[in-house]
């Protein structure tokens, strides 16, 4: 199946905010249209996005709203409001056919990963971001997200993505306005397997997404493309506020590579993991989780796919800033340059 990059949007079209997971705040809400208005975007709240809601939607009326966004001229980018964790429950609801014949840039991440697995399915490229958190948190928005925004918004591709100079997984305190703690950013790291040669990039289109989506997937087999579909593809995994001890990473990767999915991938994208999380069920150590994590990784891709290349990392997910990861877009590894491209396709 051929894939579809949708048209950057237009002079005279809106962005449209949906809320496919959980209605908006406010205040945040509001916060967030303006910041888009300050990149000259104009935007339209569709129904399940209206802040006056108690609970989300339906999700028969939030698979409504998507596809009556998608469907509308006047609307030329469709912006998720947050993440969530029901998401895949508005998935049988939605219209394939519907979307495909009307292909728009969806921007969204976490649980709205849901939905861009599923417009990969149908050759639908998608991008990472939302209204909350990466647009409202902070005083202003971050020159890192906005550069990448703009391109995912206006351009028609990302190009060479820059690692961010600084970045945090502190928590925003809205009623206190207080500015956040950045830490100097570590590079991205590249990992090349024995069989590998460091000379030759990788380039493949990019699947995958947050690590519990990716999970649930497997899990109810519902949405996964043919497997023949990710031969020579990117996985992207970014492991979100939720934290998974590395070995539930492993173990996952392990059954992939056992069901003979793992393999099919020529390399490995995986998102700067965020330690700063509600109570969890244990303690991971935020100077140490993320070798840990690259050290399973590393295990599985040696033992079911040798020749891979892996970048560690990089500005996607649930640390800001953030760069809008493009499922279905053309990704290229390099590891000579330890580059990160995104297009042509």
């Amino acid at each position: 199946m051929a894939f579809t990059t949708p048209p950057p949007l237009g002079d005279d079209q809106a962005l449209a905010i949906v809320a496919p997971s959980r209605p908006p705040d406010a205040t945040k809400l509001q916060i967030g249209r303006e910041r888009l208005a300050g990149l000259g975007v104009e935007t339209r709240v569709f129904p399940t996005a209206d802040p006056d809601r108690d609970e989300p939607a339906s999700p028969a009326a939030r698979a409504a709203d998507i596809e009556d966004a998608f469907a509308d001229p006047e609307i030329g980018a469709v912006m998720a409001y947050t993440g969530g964790d029901d998401q895949i429950r508005v998935l049988r609801h939605l219209d394939g056919d519907a979307l495909a014949a009307s292909p728009t840039r969806f921007f969204g991440y976490s649980d709205n990963d849901n939905l861009r697995l599923f417009l990969w399915n149908r050759g639908i490229v998608s991008y990472g971001l939302g209204v909350h958190p990466d647009l409202v948190c902070d005083a202003d928005l971050h020159t890192y997200t906005e550069r990448y925004l703009r391109r995912a918004l206006f351009e028609e591709s990302l190009g060479r993505i820059v690692p961010a100079d600084e970045w945090t997984d502190d928590w925003f305190d809205f009623e206190a306005r207080e500015p956040r703690e950045w830490d100097d950013t570590p590079g991205p790291t590249m990992w090349v397997g024995p069989e590998g040669d460091s000379a030759e990039p990788v380039r493949g289109r990019v699947w995958g997404g947050t690590f519990a989506i990716v999970k649930w997937h497997l899990q109810t087999d519902r949405y996964l493309p043919a497997p023949d579909r990710l031969d020579g593809a990117v996985l992207a995994l970014e492991t979100s506020e939720d934290v998974p001890p590395p070995r539930e990473v492993g173990y996952t990767l392990r059954a992939m590579g056992e069901r003979g999915l793992l393999e099919r991938f020529d390399g490995v994208l995986v998102g700067r993991p965020r330690t700063n999380a509600p109570p969890l069920e244990w303690d991971p150590d935020p100077d140490e989780y993320p070798a840990e994590l690259e050290n399973v990784v590393t295990r599985e891709l040696g033992r079911y796919v040798p020749d891979a290349v892996a970048g560690f990392g990089y500005d996607f997910g649930h640390t800001d800033p953030s760069f809008p990861l493009p499922l279905g877009a053309v990704a290229t590894l390099d590891p000579e340059e330890k580059a990160l491209r995104f297009g042509p396709d």
